[in-house]
């Protein structure tokens, strides 16, 4: 019995020394360099359905949310698994915005305020146009709430900001509405 045991022990000790082994290292193509060197937003694939940044990115219309993405760091974040249902303005919905607005939330000294903005258009679940209920309540991300209104089956956010088409996405849902959602002001 005794015998046996040290066999096997030996096999699982040679087993683990010949993984370590220097010799047999891995070959990386270029793609799967680029993803060792940064998030999952680094990987390059174009069979699988896109990411809610993805989306956004292969949209003409959503250039200013996605740049803005970009300036508050929150690409790797919104890259991740999700679930994310991400409302995302279109750039007429942020041309809206008073004279000034965006150009000055994209300083780098305004970082903070960009993100609470854009993580006020995210939710922490993958829900359908058809999911949302006329008075419900919903826990963004940045820890607001942004309030629901369905009127012969159209979805408005905040009494502002309707929902204009869904795209689905790997990680998610992507609305995209036709109103920026600005976060109350904080007393």
């Amino acid at each position: 019995m005794k015998t046996m045991i040290r066999l096997f022990l030996l096999t699982i000790l040679s087993g683990l020394i010949s993984c370590n082994d220097s010799s047999t290292t891995q070959q990386r193509t270029p793609e799967t360099q680029s993803a060792t060197q940064g998030g999952q937003e680094n990987v390059n694939d174009t069979i699988s359905q896109k990411n809610v940044v993805k989306v956004a990115l292969g949209s003409k219309d959503h250039t200013t949310m996605v740049a803005a993405i970009k300036q508050a760091d929150l690409v790797t974040s919104l890259s991740n698994a999700g679930p994310f249902t991400v409302f995302a303005p279109t750039n007429a919905a942020f041309d809206a915005l008073p004279k000034g607005t965006v150009e000055n939330l994209m300083k780098p000294e305004e970082k903070e305020d960009l993100q609470n903005i854009l993580q006020y258009h995210v939710l922490l679940s993958a829900m359908k146009a058809e999911s949302f209920q006329d008075g419900q309540t919903l826990g963004m991300v940045n820890g607001d709430n942004v309030t629901v209104s369905v009127k012969d089956g159209k979805v408005t956010l905040n009494n502002s900001a309707h929902i204009l088409a869904s795209i689905p996405a790997s990680n998610g849902i992507v609305h995209v509405i036709d109103s920026v959602l600005l976060p109350p002001v904080k007393k």
